[in-house]
């Protein structure tokens, strides 16, 4: 998909994340990089997704602040409320009404099939129905705003989907509404590997780096990631292709001194240890204006509540035209009976 379109207009874009804390590594790699380099060419809406979170269960009580704290991570990286709307979820309640009239046109069969149900529905004795409609309202959210395309990971492939499937039901039940959004898939990040080197980064699996954490706890974090497992020796010869640090050094070091480490790790003349600090100090040194922007942003919390609060004012109007427009397609402006 290209931008802008044949009227000029910037083509729209949304995503959202779910508010565990400040962000981590993953999220840094897997998404937030690539939104702030999308917002100067895209229409962009970004939004902390926390009705998506309490599916899961979770305490009510860390959630405000959860939720403060992802907020100071999209500004601290460079998300921009100038180039962007940004706000958080529960603020706009047009999200979960699209979704409850999105239940009207989605066979239980679809959401059945999908591949997150399967895999966390295994976790409950008792499935909430939160986790069977979570696709339901993952497409509210996206077609809420029109959105022509979404940044995603292979693995939220089958996710987008059901949201151009349930666009292209709705819009065969009543009549042409929303568009079949497409999926804007980063070809240079793949599955960003946890610094177990076995799951995805997770912070529930503590296998991850927090973005805004200072240089001594991201050592702390990087001194445990699982490299090589056949290199035991410090002048054992290794394997930089299927190990995990060197994976994450083409983030963050530069091609030459990539190079450099490439050939020391086959020859066996760096051990693991001192390539891991490598990778921490570059990390860290990355990090660093965010860290700034944080500490700056955490001083001033009613700053970051005005950014959201406008955020979400901006994403009411967009909703309320499409809300109107959608009740309308459904019969359920009762006044029009009356002429």
């Amino acid at each position: 998909m290209t931008s802008p379109d044949s009227s000029g207009k910037k083509k729209r874009i949304f995503s959202g994340m779910q508010p565990s804390g400040e962000a981590h590594l993953g999220n840094y790699l897997g998404a937030l990089r690539r939104w702030v380099g999308m917002q100067d060419e895209y229409d962009c809406i970004w939004c902390i997704v926390d009705q998506h979170a309490i599916t899961a269960g979770g305490d009510p009580a860390e959630t405000p602040a959860n939720v403060l704290d992802l907020a100071i991570s999209f500004l601290a990286v460079g998300l921009d409320p100038e180039k962007a709307i940004i706000f958080v979820q529960s603020d706009v309640s047009e999200h979960t009404e699209l979704a409850w009239l999105f239940n009207a046109v989605t066979p239980v069969g679809d959401l059945e099939r999908m591949t997150q149900f399967k895999d966390k529905s295994q976790r409950f004795d008792s499935i909430p129905a939160g986790i069977l409609n979570y696709p339901i309202l993952q497409a509210a959210d996206i077609l809420l705003y029109k959105a022509d395309g979404v940044p995603v990971g292979e693995d939220q492939k089958q996710h987008l989907e059901m949201t151009r499937d349930v666009a292209r039901k709705f819009n065969a039940a009543y009549g042409e509404t929303f568009p079949e959004t497409e999926p804007l898939i980063a070809e240079d990040v793949g599955r960003i590997m946890g610094l177990d080197g076995e799951s995805k980064m997770s912070k529930s699996l503590d296998n991850t780096i927090p973005v805004l954490a200072a240089p001594d706890d991201v050592w702390a974090k990087v001194r445990t990631a699982t490299t090589d497992p056949q290199r035991v020796r410090r002048d054992d010869p290794g394997r930089p292709e299927v190990c995990n640090v060197f994976t994450l050094h083409k983030f963050f070091t530069g091609d030459a001194t990539q190079a450099d480490l490439d050939t020391q790790c086959r020859a066996g003349t760096i051990g693991c240890v001192d390539c891991k600090r490598i990778l921490s100090d570059n990390i860290a040194d990355s990090f660093a204006p965010f860290r700034e922007r944080a500490s700056e942003l955490h001083a001033n919390p009613e700053r970051v509540r005005e950014i959201l609060d406008d955020g979400a004012a901006r994403a009411r109007a967009i909703a309320r035209e499409t809300m109107a427009e959608v009740r309308d397609r459904m019969g359920l402006d009762w006044r029009s009976a009356i002429g």
